[in-house]
């Protein structure tokens, strides 16, 4: 009885590591294929084609889903990216700075913006705004709140992103720019500053795809139709015309700027370790 069982494990203990290896990545390709299999057997194909997928419905939204919709998601992305990047620098170098105050406001900010969702701070923007400062506009109107309330948002993550490039910046470089006659502030903007943004790129622009999506927080501001942004113009549409396909072609349009953003987030961070 025992003998059959030791040739077993006698031929089990025979197979390399890599020969195990093979067989637990076969096995495990042969679930997800099953998994695969059987979802295209359950699935009701049909009735999602009928409800996502009308050709001529989505004929239909061109060209005002490229001209207006993701025009606008574009530049709301780019002025909320911008306006948080000069915020966030400006939020770094406070949290680095030796005046204690300083630091506490910077900290206090970070925590803050970090921890409460972006639809809360939206919402702020919108009517804690108005509401505090009677008489008072945004400038640029609902250009300008998206812009305030995904910068506020960016800025938080940006500053601490922008803070560990300055730290990973080896102090020798201050050292060296010092003794050369620079001032602390001029060291700082012409030679440690450019250092830092050159590593954190990635993740700026990592920072850039989160942004891109969190743009559709716009319809939570109310805007006109002009001034819709690829979710809203989706919803609406859909909602008329009682059919998702708008909502599918308004996410195959954030597709078509994130997925190639994401390929550049790996190419940058591909070049960045082999720099290092």
């Amino acid at each position: 009885m025992d003998r059959p069982a030791a040739q077993g494990h006698v031929v089990t203990s025979r197979l390399t590591r890599r020969q195990r290896r093979s067989i637990s990545q076969g096995i495990q390709y042969a679930v997800f294929v099953a998994v695969l299999v059987l979802i295209g057997f359950l699935a009701d194909w049909g009735r999602l084609r009928n409800q996502f997928a009308q050709k001529d419905l989505a004929e239909e939204l061109f060209p005002d889903i490229i001209t207006t919709a993701l025009k606008n998601t574009v530049i709301y992305t780019l002025s909320g990216f911008l306006l948080g990047l000069v915020l966030g620098l400006i939020v770094a170098l406070m949290r680095l700075s030796s005046v204690a105050p300083y630091r506490w406001v910077a900290t206090v900010y970070i925590e803050l913006f970090r921890g409460l969702p972006a639809l809360l701070i939206f919402i702020f923007v919108g009517v804690a705004v108005p509401l505090a400062f009677p008489g008072t506009q945004i400038p640029g109107g609902t250009y300008g709140k998206v812009a305030l309330g995904l910068g506020l948002v960016a800025a938080a993550y940006m500053a601490e992103t922008i803070r560990a490039g300055i730290q990973a910046v080896p102090k020798g470089q201050m050292e060296a720019a010092r003794s050369l006659g620079f001032s602390h502030a001029r060291a700082m903007v012409s030679v440690i500053i450019p250092q830092a943004f050159r590593i954190v790129i990635p993740p700026l622009t990592n920072e850039l795809v989160l942004l891109f999506k969190d743009s559709s927080l716009v319809l939570f501001l109310g805007v006109t139709l002009e001034e819709r942004e690829l979710t809203k113009f989706g919803r609406d549409l859909a909602s008329q015309t009682a059919n998702s396909t708008p909502i599918l072609v308004a996410g195959l349009c954030y597709l078509l700027v994130t997925v190639p953003l994401s390929f550049v987030v790996r190419h940058l961070e591909a070049r960045a370790d082999k720099a290092r």
